[in-house]
This record gives C-alpha cells, structure tokens and sequence, in this order.
C-alpha cells in the first residue's frame, strides 16, 4: 500500500473529466487515490469500504461503478471485491527496478484471472512501447548528428576521403556531440588544424600531417582544440634595419 499516489495537474482538464458530473469526478478520483490503490491498478475494495470513505450509500456506489464500467475506465469483480483500473500500467509505469518488482509481486496476488490477464498483457505492451520509444528516441538522436556534413568539410578542407559512415568516426563525432559540441566547433577544429598542422615542416620539426585525421581532431583533446585560434599574421610592419636610424 503506498503512501501517496499522484495525479497530474492536466487531469482536470482532461475532456473525459470535464464531461463528468461533480459526483462522477469525485469518486473516480477516489477510485485512483484511495488508500487500498496499488502500483498494478487492481486492488481490493469492498463496497461497504466506500460506502464509508466516501460517504455514499449502496445504491449510490452500485450507480458510480457501473457507469465508470459503461464508460471503460474500470471493472469491478463482486466475488473479489477487486477494482481494475484500465489502463493504469500504461500511464504510471516505472523504469525504477524496485518499482518495477512491487508491479510484478502485487500482480502475482491478483485473484480475479481476468484481472491478473489484464495486467500482464498491459505490463508486456509497456515494455515493449518504452523499448521502442528508446529505439525513436535514439535514432532521432542519431538523425540530428550531421556526420555527412563534419566528414565532408574535412575531406573538403584536407583533400582527404574519410567516410561519414565509418563506425568509428561516428562514434568519436558522438561522442563529442553528447558533450554539447556543436557542427561549427567541428568546423573550426577542422580549420584551425588544418592551417597549423597541414604544412611541410621546418627543420627539426615534427610533421603533423599524419595527425590530420578523425581519430586525432575529434579525441578528448577536442575541447581544448576549439579553444584555439588562428595563428594570424600581425598587423604591425616587420622590422628593418633602418627603423632606428634618424633622418
């Protein structure tokens, strides 16, 4: 038995809701907050209970049930003295293990077969609608990434021919897009390196050439890469021999 149950703030403006009488919305937010509610949406309820908590008679209880029966939000066993809450799996599911077992122990005590069905198709349909929302949500995800674009202003800036579909490569630019990096900072990356490494070198000095390359620009180093600039040639004339004779 839980503490508290919640209900969302849009509730009362649900259009079903809205179209209920002042009686009907006080009892079928009984039937959802009651302390003899579970996280299964089935729970044991016998109408003398309500008859007490909610301070209507028999008549008046037998009336409210089987209109929230007529209009499919709920079932009620009389041998049972069980309440199914429809669809209550689908809107307060959790992805909490610790929830998640409750669900299954409380359905397992379930006495009504039609009841315990009930849930365990819906607890099913849960899963594999939250799988598949992840699966959307991810390719989604992926869909936003412009590995096509990062890749090829690489290959445009460097001559290169990198492909946007290597796994590898996508899983770096991934990587750093989930850290909140964005295509112009690959952009500026690619063409900062590219103007400091993407010449011959001098005389003992190393040749960075062969580091123009995913595996290099887009690595964990990459955030201090965006933060470095140009190197620009000065706008101050360069110094002669003759600055420091006076005419």
């Amino acid at each position: 038995m839980a503490i508290y149950r919640q209900v969302h703030t849009s509730f009362w403006q649900d259009q079903f809701i809205l179209d209920l009488t002042p009686e009907e919305k006080y009892f079928y937010l009984y039937l959802l907050t009651n302390s003899k509610t579970k996280q299964c949406g089935v729970y044991e309820l016998p109408k003398k209970v309500m008859e007490l908590e909610t301070g209507y008679n028999r008549e008046t209880i037998d009336k409210l049930l089987q209109r929230f029966i007529d209009y499919g939000k709920i079932e009620y066993c009389e041998k049972t003295k069980e309440v199914l809450i429809k669809n209550w799996l689908k809107y307060n599911s959790s992805k909490s293990p610790k929830i998640s077992q409750c669900i299954a122990k409380e359905i397992e005590e379930i006495k009504n077969k039609i009841f315990y069905q009930y849930c365990m198709d819906s607890l099913c349909i849960d899963s594999g609608e939250e799988q598949e929302e992840e699966e959307e949500q991810e390719e989604e995800q992926e869909e936003e990434i412009p590995f096509a674009e990062i890749v090829d202003y690489l290959n445009q800036t460097l001559g290169t021919s990198y492909k946007p579909t290597s796994t590898k490569t996508r899983d770096l630019i991934r990587a750093r897009w989930n850290e909140g990096f964005r295509l112009e900072h690959f952009k500026k990356v690619i063409s900062v390196k590219s103007t400091k490494w993407n010449k011959k070198p001098k005389p003992n000095e190393k040749d960075m050439r062969p580091y123009l390359r995913p595996i290099t620009l887009f690595s964990n180093k990459f955030e201090s890469y965006v933060n470095e600039n140009t190197d620009k040639p000065s706008d101050k004339p360069k110094k002669t021999k003759y600055d420091n004779v006076y005419l």
